[in-house]
């Protein structure tokens, strides 16, 4: 066998050694998952209707929080449930155990992935993303919390309590309720992320501080557009929401130009 002929066997056992290192790598989320699912499956009654149907009921902390300190207090939301498939509420248990699973087990999950990638990765992209699996799950965590307390509840509160005409009742199906919730909260996990990414793509010389400062008032009205479309149509609910996502936006700025400080000063000490 020549020599070229060997170079590919051993390109060819590399990628077959990835291939099998992403293959169990991912069959160990997939067990991870799974395992919370099912522990979640056996209090898919009390997750239902301590953690999501409460949204909707007067009482809800986050409600009281707002009427005690913010003077925004809301009524009962008078809205009924249904499911109208004949697997609608089994097919939803389902599906909230394994977003349950999903969240929960984040921080494996993405250190799996992070563990895959990371080898392919040059020293200093390395030293760029050094802590990222706990950060990254920090404030994913941050913002599923943040998603939960005060995104859902509002959304729910608001569209619970619209009517076009008396006449019309509003009668939710566990379908549109459920993706209603986890959306908001999962979509919010993610949004918290926003520092991450600036800290990442200015490591990398793709973002910078300038550009972010540039477009804050872009950022500003395309805040305010999202915080008016998912909460109620009144001031203290869009400040509720708004603010944090501004105050993400200047972190991410503040985050970069650390970044570039810190880039300027060994560029100096190595010149």
């Amino acid at each position: 066998m020549s020599t070229l002929d060997q170079q590919e066997d051993e390109k060819k056992m590399t990628f077959l050694d990835h291939l099998e290192e992403l293959r169990w790598r991912l069959v160990r989320m997939a067990i991870c998952i799974v395992v919370i699912a099912v522990a979640l499956w056996f209090y898919q009654e009390w997750i239902m209707d301590t953690l999501f149907l409460s949204m909707k009921d007067a009482d809800f902390i986050s409600f009281q929080i707002m009427c005690d300190y913010f003077a925004v207090c809301v009524d009962e939301i008078p809205v009924e449930m249904q499911s109208m498939t004949v697997s609608g509420q089994f097919s939803y248990a389902l599906m909230m155990s394994i977003m349950g699973g999903i969240v929960l087990s984040f921080p494996f999950l993405f250190y799996q992935i992070w563990g895959f990638v990371k080898p392919g990765l040059k020293q200093n992209e390395k030293s760029v993303a050094k802590g990222i699996v706990f950060y990254v799950s920090l404030l994913f965590f941050i913002g599923i919390l943040f998603g939960y307390f005060v995104v859902a509840p509002l959304c729910i509160q608001f569209f619970g309590s619209f009517q076009i005409s008396e006449k019309i009742k509003n009668i939710f199906t566990i379908n549109s309720y459920m993706s209603t919730v986890l959306s908001s909260i999962f979509y919010t996990g993610l949004l918290f992320l926003l520092p991450i990414i600036s800290y990442l793509f200015t490591r990398l010389g793709i973002l910078t501080s300038a550009f972010l400062r540039k477009y804050r008032k872009h950022s500003i009205i395309g805040v305010l557009i999202l915080s008016a479309i998912i909460t109620p149509p009144n001031l203290i609910s869009q400040i509720i929401v708004g603010v944090p996502i501004m105050l993400l936006y200047e972190v991410g700025i503040l985050v970069a130009a650390r970044v570039e400080k810190k880039m300027k000063n060994r560029e100096v000490q190595e010149g």
